[in-house]
């Protein structure tokens, strides 16, 4: 039993190492290199890092495991995800920091994941869904769910409407990353609501592309314009 929590502690350690660095990708290939089901335990431990390189590389890191998992035995994925969607749940007496984020993650690389879980993380942004009440946890969700819009539009053509009130939010995390995660799902609705953001010039923090960068809400608001100017010409 000793040598078990040694080894566990080694392999936390090893993976802090890895996600310091600063080739991510190397390291992030590094880690699925590792057994995946022993590497799920350290990630979500450092997924609740107050360290924002941490714990996005961590988010990505653990979306990378979880989507090879996939690929090998579609089952040990699955527990992952329930894992995340439990730590979530007000009975597991947890608060489940970076599981909706790490959940997105996952579904942005997987197109299995993503066909099965998709609805599951939406409710998570919906009233009468498994809506998530802590404010910090709401911001993980959209992140999660701007994630997947980027990736698979399609999945998520109905979730325009869930991110109304996000965008309208007093909080400018929220409403900066509903603005985000509606870019790839404007619809005719949608676009007063951009419009009247255009001189919102108030900051957030997002996470993409693997990097962590400063945006006004006006940014990602003409972003999602653009986008959607685009698409149609397209």
């Amino acid at each position: 039993m000793k040598h078990k929590k040694t080894s566990g502690r080694q392999l936390k350690r090893k993976i802090l190492e890895l996600l310091l660095r600063d080739d991510v990708e190397k390291s992030i290939a590094e880690i699925c290199r590792l057994p995946a089901r022993q590497v799920v335990n350290p990630l979500f431990l450092l997924l609740c890092s107050m360290d924002e390189k941490i714990k996005w590389n961590s988010v990505t890191a653990m979306g990378a495991v979880v989507s090879f998992l996939a690929e090998q035995d579609l089952e040990s994925a699955r527990v992952v995800m329930r894992r995340c969607m439990w730590n979530l749940n007000d009975e597991s007496g947890g608060i489940g920091w970076g599981c909706p984020e790490a959940m997105g993650e996952a579904m942005a690389r997987n197109q299995k994941l993503a066909e099965e879980y998709w609805c599951i993380l939406l409710a998570y942004i919906q009233p009468g869904g498994n809506f998530l009440e802590h404010e910090i946890l709401q911001r993980g969700a959209l992140w999660g769910v701007g994630r997947l819009a980027h990736t698979q539009p399609k999945l998520l053509e109905c979730a325009a409407p869930f991110l109304y009130p996000f965008i309208q939010s007093d909080d400018v995390n929220l409403r900066g990353l509903a603005v985000w995660a509606i870019g790839p799902l404007v619809e005719q609705k949608t676009m007063p609501l951009l419009k009247a953001l255009k001189n919102d010039n108030s900051t957030l923090k997002l996470y993409r592309e693997g990097y962590i960068s400063q945006y006004s809400v006006a940014q990602l608001a003409q972003e999602a314009l653009v986008a959607s100017k685009h698409d149609r010409i397209e």
